[in-house]
């Protein structure tokens, strides 16, 4: 009965066979092998265009190599005040690129084109301020939430006009691609993307993270970054084992559907109990809620786990689902919260 972050979860069982056949053959290390040369053209094919891809193991590192290849030590990279990158990446992206996050508001966890205008108009004169080098945002947000394809397009327009470069941390980009049912493309670099952290490993993978670039003359000289970054496994093939099993028949899309749908199950449960008021568009596998925090310590109590913040006599309470979330453990914490009051709305009337 864990809420509390979709890594409380496993590998899928497609991974972890994949992984199993891979260690009974010999390859070149260092990525040399025919594996991970595999997976380089299964991204291509997947996101229909020649790109250049690095496998690496955590997504802090996904995020903060990317951006060291788009943002010189003396840029300014902007993101949403409650990225990731801003706020739980222990300064990981600033020490790789020597460069400055710039954290801007947005509701529910979006950046709006005009507030990067309005920031970089606060950016003159340009040698005594960190030079606005690019744009990070996160798919899905922090808040839950999803940018469309038309509104990283008019990120990646404003980017684009401004001389910046566009990066997604897509840590759940599957389930945000899920939501949206468009192609992977259209997420990406046709909306302007230049690059992309391409997580698996909180659907589904062991530890397994990639770096697309889309814009390719950023990454030549990476491989020296990665390496220098600590990433270049020399048994490179496990992690391209876990990408290629991922990738493969749409397992990766499966994985993050079952995901959503475990938190619309969540989310409309609640929705109908006295006291509780979902927070944010639901558009991925996270829940916002709030309701009272004698409610939430209730919870707990009962064995629920999941991350929460009071304030005023309310919790904010944060619900991650995954890929293999129980739907009787969903129903478990619905009824929970359900008896510590009236049954439902409807009942309350």
């Amino acid at each position: 009965m864990n809420f509390a972050s979709d890594n409380v979860a496993g590998a899928a069982p497609e991974i972890l066979d994949a992984l199993a056949r891979e260690s009974r053959e010999r390859a070149t290390p260092y990525g040399a092998d025919p594996l991970t040369e595999k997976v380089t053209a299964r991204f291509a094919e997947i996101f229909e265009t020649d790109l250049d891809v690095f496998l690496v193991a955590t997504g802090t590192a996904a995020n903060a190599l990317g951006l060291s290849a788009i943002v010189p030590p003396y840029g300014a990279v902007y993101s949403h005040e409650d990225a990731h990158i801003q706020v739980h990446e222990a300064g990981a992206p600033e020490f790789f690129s020597g460069g400055k996050i710039i954290p801007l508001p947005g509701d529910h966890g979006r950046l709006l084109p005009a507030t990067i205008e309005d920031a970089l108009s606060k950016a003159a004169p340009p040698v005594h301020h960190a030079k606005p080098s690019a744009v990070s945002i996160s798919q899905i947000t922090e808040c839950g939430t999803a940018y469309t394809a038309a509104d990283i397009s008019a990120l990646g327009e404003t980017c684009r006009s401004q001389g910046l470069k566009l990066h997604m941390d897509g840590a759940r980009f599957a389930n945000a691609v899920v939501t949206a049912n468009i192609s992977p493309a259209a997420m990406s670099w046709q909306a302007g993307i230049d690059v992309l952290s391409f997580g698996a490993t909180k659907n589904g993978a062991l530890a397994a993270e990639s770096i697309v670039f889309f814009d390719r003359a950023a990454a030549r000289e990476f491989a020296y970054r990665r390496k220098r970054g600590g990433h270049l496994f020399s048994k490179m093939r496990f992690l391209a084992a876990q990408f290629d099993a991922y990738l493969t028949n749409g397992l990766w899309l499966t994985l993050a559907a079952r995901a959503n749908r475990a938190a619309a199950r969540l989310a409309s449960g609640l929705s109908e109990v006295p006291g509780i008021d979902i927070l944010h568009p639901v558009d991925g596998n996270i829940v916002f809620a709030a309701l009272p925090a004698d409610m939430a310590a209730a919870l707990q109590q009962q064995g629920f786990q999941f991350h929460s913040h009071v304030q005023n006599g309310r919790a904010s309470v944060r619900l991650v689902l995954a890929f293999d979330t129980d739907d009787g453990d969903i129903d478990n914490f619905v009824s929970a919260a359900g008896n510590f009051g009236p049954a439902t709305k409807n009942a309350a009337q």
